[in-house]
């Protein structure tokens, strides 16, 4: 009866762990919101999630960048144009 019960209790405690255990990342939130992952599907979740928040911080001042150079050119403005030039070389992909 003792050998019968080691397995039966070892599946409960493993089921319970497994039970308890957090998701890998949260799925039901943005990139931007989610601040928990576990796991290797977490990990690998985690590591997109920054190059997609790097890649939309590039595309945002890209955008920034290409609006402050029209104001530039439309105020004939010429070490603004340079620079908005330099800036756009740098983050628009």
């Amino acid at each position: 009866m003792f050998n019968k019960l080691i397995p039966l209790s070892l599946l409960v405690f493993l089921t319970a762990c497994g039970a308890t255990q957090p998701p890998p990342y949260q799925k039901d939130r943005n990139p931007e919101d989610r601040d928990q992952y576990s796991g290797a599907e977490g990990l690998t979740q985690q590591q997109k999630d920054q190059t997609y928040l790097m890649n939309k911080v590039l595309s945002e001042q890209c955008t920034a960048a290409k609006i402050d150079l029209a104001i530039a050119v439309t105020d004939k403005n010429a070490s603004e144009i340079k620079q908005q030039n330099v800036l756009i070389s740098r983050t628009c992909i």
